[in-house]
């Protein structure tokens, strides 16, 4: 508001201004929950509230007017059902590790934290799954399943905190996702409620169920749809060997090259990861994990299955990598040594928090032929916005990780940070990409939807919303923009001097 304008207006009575309105709301709603949890069960004070603030994305942050920590599946129905009743918005978390902003509370709305369901149910080592809560760790699983020699293969960066709920709201890949799949390929079944409490079971044990596959649709669904309280996942075999190879390139394209090289000579490695030389030096200083800090990139190949297929596979994927340019190649020895060459990758966004105030961690999809491109791309941006950027690839199905350095709490920085990740989306988007691959949309990739999907395709998202949730109560003002969102993002565009795409003009 206009500041002498403000000063002009008559005093608004103190009963009736917004922060006396939500105060009022939020008694309201805290006495409605408070009948259906236990007292340690809600949470609506201002200290045990900001801690629920963000998730990972921590640029953007509100407080919820209270924090439900149910401890039984009737505790959800009850809470569900009594937001429901008053109207209130509800937002699912799990451990908090999302990169989107999905779990970011509504500040008229309840955070429905789903952190005490945590208990693994039952193993099946005949039919190969696990029945889980949704608030169980994703390494938790593994080190469950790894008397009966098998493990959870979706295998994200943070997993070992991390929840399989989590997983399932975003779709979740990880370093070996190119071969075992995302979540959606090791999830058989899912229970939950809709936002009016009613029971939902999608899925089923076998490996198809009849009717629309609707659980394809809630895995990914960023807590918009329903929420979920149990998980049925399949579990793999653990494989007898595996094998990484750390090949070093002088330069970015020979290394995308490889990449494409690998996958058109037949080869479907367990992991196919790229880190540039920023990365690796911030990793390397970080874990040890014995990186080629002289590189321009580095590739990390691993191979498993048995001995024999392993010892194939390694040959055959050094051939391709030294036909490509490969500088330098290096096999592990031992399992410790695999780890070791593994840790620098899994620790990237750790390491990136030690060398920069803030970091925004990207998340888009292109053609894995078009690698380099993007990353010569984002070198420019760099000079172009005035700030680091520092790289992770799952380089065999072409999902990019570009952590762009800043700090937040110089508005000017946060500007430009937010500029260069539209930037890098919508270059994506231009090489025949997506805009994101495993993070999920939440509030951060919510303007660039504007750019990858017409007004028709997000209403019929929006129509999808509205079967399972008719009051739009389920973390909302995510995910799918408005038409008016759309046109402030192209307003933004036009006054940081950018407009890559016509589409946008009318606005």
């Amino acid at each position: 508001m206009n500041t002498a304008l403000a000063l002009s207006q008559p005093p608004q009575p103190a009963s009736s201004g917004p922060a006396a309105q939500r105060a009022q709301r939020q008694a309201e709603v805290v006495r409605a929950l408070a009948a259906v949890l236990p007292g340690h069960a809600l949470l609506h004070t201002l200290e045990d509230t900001t801690p629920y603030e963000c998730d990972g994305l921590t640029a953007y942050r509100e407080r919820p007017l209270a924090v439900a920590l149910p401890e039984t599946f009737e505790q959800v129905q009850a809470v569900l059902r009594t937001c429901h009743l008053l109207e209130v918005p509800v937002v699912a978390r799990g451990a908090g590790t999302g990169l989107s902003g999905g779990a970011m509370p509504h500040a008229l709305g309840v955070t429905l934290s789903l952190a005490k369901f945590n208990r693994i149910l039952r193993i099946d080592p005949l039919a190969q799954t696990a029945v889980v809560q949704s608030g169980v760790r994703n390494l938790a699983v593994s080190e469950a399943a790894a008397a009966h020699g098998l493990y959870y293969a979706p295998d994200p960066s943070s997993q070992i905190a991390c929840t399989i709920g989590g997983n399932v709201a975003e779709n979740s890949g990880g370093v070996h996702c190119l071969k075992y799949g995302l979540t959606l390929h090791n999830v058989l079944q899912v229970d939950g409620f809709t936002m009016a409490g009613e029971p939902l079971r999608l899925g089923g044990s076998a490996f198809d169920s009849p009717g629309l596959d609707l659980l394809a649709l809630l895995v990914g669904s960023e807590g918009m749809l329903a929420v979920v309280s149990e998980i049925t996942l399949r579990l793999t075999p653990r494989p007898q060997l595996a094998r990484c190879i750390m090949a070093s390139f002088d330069d970015v394209r020979q290394a995308g090259d490889a990449v494409a090289g690998v996958i058109a000579a037949g080869i479907i490695p367990a992991g196919l990861e790229m880190m540039d030389k920023p990365m690796t030096a911030a990793v390397e200083d970080f874990v040890h994990a014995g990186y080629d800090l002289d590189a321009a990139a580095i590739l990390l190949c691993e191979s498993d299955g048995t001995p024999e297929e392993v010892e194939e596979e390694i040959g055959r994927m050094s051939a391709v990598l030294r036909e490509c340019g490969a500088r330098a190649i290096a096999v592990s020895q031992s399992e410790a040594e695999r780890l070791r060459f593994w840790s620098g990758r899994k620790n990237a966004f750790p390491a990136s928090g030690r060398i920069s105030p803030d970091y925004m961690c990207m998340d888009s999809t292109i053609p894995r032929k078009r690698l380099a491109d993007i990353l010569l791309a984002i070198q420019a941006m760099e000079q172009k916005y005035g700030l680091r950027c520092a790289n992770v690839f799952h380089a065999g199905d072409g999902n990019l990780h570009p952590l762009i350095l800043f700090d937040a709490s110089d508005p000017d920085q946060l500007r430009r940070c937010e500029l260069f990740g539209a930037d890098i989306l919508e270059t994506s988007v231009a090489m025949g990409g997506t805009i994101t691959g495993e993070h999920g949309v939440g509030v951060e990739k919510l303007s660039s939807m504007c750019v990858q999907f017409s007004p028709e395709e997000r209403e019929q998202m929006l129509g999808v919303k509205r079967a399972f949730d008719p009051k739009g109560l389920l973390n909302p003002g995510k995910v799918i923009p408005t038409l008016h969102r759309c046109a402030e993002y192209g307003k933004m565009l036009v006054r940081g001097g950018r407009l890559a795409f016509p589409e946008l003009e009318r606005f």
